[in-house]
């Protein structure tokens, strides 16, 4: 059962979730929200790279202040993230947050929770309810004997109660651990116990090769077991890289078309050219380069001519390395042979001019 089919939808900002929708990605900024330049700078920087979601810090009056003249010049959804004090939950909404996260359980006691929930009806904005494993209620540590995810997801529902006691519905969950078995397993029991969209992640999973690994395979369970609604892949670095992280999982899985993906061969001794340097220059360059809404291109990056002109062959197009040299191939046939040093000219040339009628 694809439980994110069933999920309830929600809307955040322009952008709906849950319910079917495609699967939304998420990210971060690391910049001090206070710093509206420094902010706004690099959330456009995300939006290109594929972001749909961001979310900031809020610790501070000014930085809800500072959300506001954000929001007014980004264009995707901003969420708003609390801890702690409900005064600046109060003000992100104020300031025109499109959704606010908080740990009820952490927001001064349940009078101050019923006026976060007020605020958020009035303004119809939803409330992402965050539990992570770091977090966990002795009380619930002491009941299963450790951090577990019965635990967690028993710490969730308990959160989620809160809020519809308080009179609202308007819910996204995340329940994230850092250990990626206990994430797959809390998912999985959650899944058939709550209609609210979810939001999926493995948190504090590490720097780009650690974090890519674990979130990838974290993500690739729990999404392909048809859970999850948004994800964020949080790698300690960059945001950038977390939504080309995303990206591709979420590509690799079948859950989103369109962009360029580059497949490249491992290197070998039959390797006569730099195919490392060149596999690396051909994943910057499609980055910058946009094609057509819902069109997908593979690019092919091959090293020699034992299986790299085959593999090109089953790419739209495609590099086959030789001595020195290479051939450039599109659509399974061979187009010319050139340089080493002419080959990513050629081939960024051909994806600039994909939509030219000899392309179509």
């Amino acid at each position: 059962m694809a439980y994110r089919d069933n999920t309830k939808k929600i809307r955040i900002g322009e952008r709906l979730i849950g319910g079917g929708e495609p699967i939304a990605i998420q990210s971060m900024t690391n910049t001090p929200t206070e710093d509206v330049e420094a902010t706004v700078a690099q959330i456009l920087a995300l939006e290109e790279a594929g972001c749909e979601i961001i979310r900031s810090t809020v610790p501070t009056p000014e930085a809800a202040e500072a959300l506001g003249k954000i929001k007014k010049r980004i264009h995707i959804p901003i969420v708003a993230n609390i801890h702690f004090d409900h005064r600046c939950a109060l003000a992100a909404i104020a300031a025109g947050a499109d959704k606010i996260r908080i740990n009820p359980g952490n927001i001064g006691g349940e009078e101050k929770l019923k006026e976060v929930v007020r605020a958020a009806k009035e303004r119809m904005i939803p409330i992402r309810v965050g539990v992570n494993s770091g977090s966990l209620e002795a009380g619930l540590v002491e009941k299963y004997h450790g951090v577990t995810a019965e635990g967690l997801v028993e710490s969730a529902l308990d959160k989620v109660r809160m809020i519809e006691e308080a009179g609202y519905d308007n819910i996204v969950i995340s329940i994230k651990s850092s250990d990626v078995r206990m994430s797959i397993d809390a998912h999985s029991l959650i899944a058939g116990k709550s209609p609210y969209p979810l939001h999926v992640g493995i948190t504090e999973a590490g720097g780009l090769i650690s974090g890519n690994i674990k979130s990838s395979v974290g993500l690739g369970v729990i999404l392909d077991r048809g859970i999850g609604d948004t994800i964020r892949v949080s790698l300690t670095g960059d945001p950038l890289e977390e939504v080309k992280s995303a990206k591709l999982i979420l590509r690799s899985l079948g859950l989103r078309s369109g962009g360029i993906e580059v497949v490249s061969c491992p290197t070998c001794g039959r390797t006569k050219i730099d195919l490392i340097g060149l596999a690396g220059q051909v994943e910057d360059m499609v980055q910058t380069i946009k094609l057509p809404a819902g069109k997908s291109l593979r690019v092919a990056v091959m090293g020699c001519a034992v299986n790299g002109p085959g593999e090109a062959r089953e790419a739209d197009i495609g590099i086959a390395g030789g001595n020195g040299e290479g051939l450039l191939i599109k659509k399974g046939e061979i187009v010319r042979k050139l340089p080493e040093s002419e080959l990513l000219g050629a081939l960024r040339y051909e994806l600039e001019h994909w939509g030219a009628a000899d392309n179509a």
